[in-house]
């Protein structure tokens, strides 16, 4: 058996998604003096490879400590969407996942776990595989993401949950950032060929939350690692976060395992 990490490094420089705060990392102890070494660590927990938890966006949602290894750990699909030449504010729906599995000869089977390979992760500047490529903007800012059709779909095909290798499961520009940013969000509609209030009505607000997160279906973000390694896999894959109780998203290690 075979351990591939598909974690992003964190640290003291790793960047928060828009609106978080980034981490803030002291030492409070020091060996010449305390005879051991401490540090003390703020941060919120939307930042480098994480899990939500339906707690993130739900009321009386299930926390992190709520699931169990059972729901985390399972038969995975590794879908590679930058194959297909999906880039930057390109939008993904079913038919690319359904003419993966015609191209693979993999069935996505209900209960299984969705990865998403968009080959954003080599843009994060936590990208400890190859950090040459490192686009804090490109990252954040203009990866591609899914309509509606796609949650609908994810539903409807009983995928256990999802994990992507960028920095949100929705399109950007069906989150925070189309605001936030309205120069990029004048590209994305050059790009896209019409308006962001018609690809993302209202009612679509960061539907892969508001829509799937009632289901349990959750996701990890900011995948990467040695990602590259299983392309158009299926594979098995565990995702390890805190035993949180009370947490809406944590830290967690994400690895694939693999037969020899």
């Amino acid at each position: 058996m075979r351990f591939l990490d598909l974690t992003q490094d964190f640290s003291l420089h790793t960047p928060a998604f828009a609106g978080y705060p980034g981490p803030a990392i002291r030492w409070i102890k020091h060996l010449a003096f305390d005879r051991a070494g401490g540090q003390e660590i703020t941060m919120t927990l939307h930042v480098s490879t994480h899990l939500d938890a339906p707690a993130h966006f739900m009321t009386r949602g299930k926390f992190i400590g709520d699931l169990t290894l059972n729901f985390l750990v399972g038969p995975a699909c590794v879908v590679d969407l930058e194959r297909m030449g999906v880039g930057d504010y390109d939008l993904y729906g079913p038919e690319h996942f359904e003419r993966w599995e015609k191209d693979t000869g993999h069935k996505i089977e209900r209960g299984d776990i969705l990865v998403i390979h968009t080959g954003y992760h080599r843009y994060y500047p936590e990208n400890w595989t190859d950090r040459l490529q490192a686009d804090e903007t490109r990252y954040f800012i203009r990866h591609p993401g899914p309509t509606r059709a796609f949650a609908e779909w994810v539903l409807d095909r009983g995928v256990r949950w999802i994990a992507v290798d960028a920095g949100s499961a929705d399109h950007p520009m069906n989150t925070v950032i189309r605001r936030i940013r309205a120069d990029e969000a004048e590209e994305a509609e050059k790009k896209l060929g019409r308006s962001l209030d018609e690809v993302f009505p209202r009612d679509d607000y960061q539907i892969m939350h508001t829509m799937l997160f009632p289901h349990d279906i959750i996701h990890i973000e900011n995948l990467g690692g040695q990602i590259d390694e299983v392309l158009d896999q299926k594979i098995q894959l565990g995702c390890f976060p805190w035993r949180f109780q009370g947490g809406e998203a944590a830290l967690c290690r994400a690895v694939a395992i693999l037969d020899e």
